[in-house]
């Protein structure tokens, strides 16, 4: 995965560079989630200089969005046209910057969800290399070059380490350390524990498949669990409210003697509802869905 701020089109050292002036005013004392959200998600960036870069954005999209929005105001003969470009250009602006103020989190959030989906396949993978006899620095080089997403990047960074001289157990430890996601911490935990302490490597990568597994049973059982209710309102909201507000307006509409507009408008607008409902729902859906799945 990479880090790519919203709303930008350079790298983020080229934006490091071009916010030094708001970087070097942003100065904060109370800590921050955003450090840590910066430091989990693995870029050399500061809560400084990552503050200063919303800034100067937010500004830049100020001026330019004031300057569209006004023309086109003013293109339109709207009285107080500065007035009300203004006040899109702030809220278009505003939109932006907390978009990019949010995404360290939004980032972490996806990146431990990728980290914990390929976990169980990639232990899988190296107990049976384990099983074959394979030393557990070359299960790590290969488990670095499959396809385990963000997992392979983490165990790229891990192998550059150990080659160069690092110990493998102080390099799982700190790839542990920074790593995002609770699962994989505490695997690695186990792996750079078991490295310490002599022990046989495939039974220490069996218990915490062992593990990996009962939570993963717990996940589903709690989906489960949260499904139901969510069913009950997919069935309300989206099944039984449009048929009863079809039947409604239909004899609504015939009482009334409604224009025939007016009721294309409202059976539209039923329409639009309930196709935001549906997605809404498999928005819910995918939010809730067990990390390990």
């Amino acid at each position: 995965m990479k880090f790519k701020i919203p709303f930008t089109f350079s790298s983020l050292n080229r934006l490091k560079k071009r916010a030094g002036f708001f970087s070097s005013r942003v100065k904060y004392r109370k800590k921050s989630k955003i450090s840590e959200y910066l430091k989990n998600s693995g870029v050399k960036v500061t809560r400084e200089e990552y503050m200063g870069i919303c800034e100067k954005n937010f500004f830049i999209a100020l001026g330019i969005l004031f300057v569209v929005s006004t023309t086109l105001l003013a293109v339109l003969s709207v009285r107080f046209f500065y007035l009300y470009g203004f006040l899109l250009a702030l809220v278009f602006s505003g939109f932006v910057f907390f978009s990019q103020m949010s995404y360290p989190k939004v980032y972490v959030l996806r990146k431990q969800r990728e980290l914990d989906k390929n976990l169980l396949p990639a232990m899988q993978d190296m107990l049976i290399q384990m099983n074959s006899g394979i030393p557990l620095f070359n299960i790590l080089v290969n488990i670095s070059y499959s396809e385990y997403g963000a997992l392979s990047e983490e165990f790229k960074e891990a192998v550059k380490e150990i080659s160069a001289g690092e110990p493998q157990e102080d390099v799982l430890k700190d790839m542990a350390e920074k790593s995002a996601s609770v699962f994989v911490r505490r695997t690695l935990w186990q792996l750079s524990n078991g490295l310490r302490a002599g022990s046989d490597m495939a039974i220490v990568i069996k218990d915490s498949l062992k593990s990996l597994n009962e939570e993963q049973i717990i996940q589903i059982q709690n989906y489960g669990n949260k499904l139901n209710p969510l069913i009950v309102f997919y069935m309300l909201i989206s099944v039984i409210i449009p048929a009863l507000s079809i039947t409604f307006l239909t004899i609504l509409s015939s009482m009334v003697n409604l224009p025939g507009i007016m009721t294309i408008l409202l059976f539209l607008g039923l329409f639009v509802f309930v196709v935001l409902i549906q997605i809404m729902f498999l928005g819910v859906i995918k939010s809730r869905r067990p990390s390990l799945l």
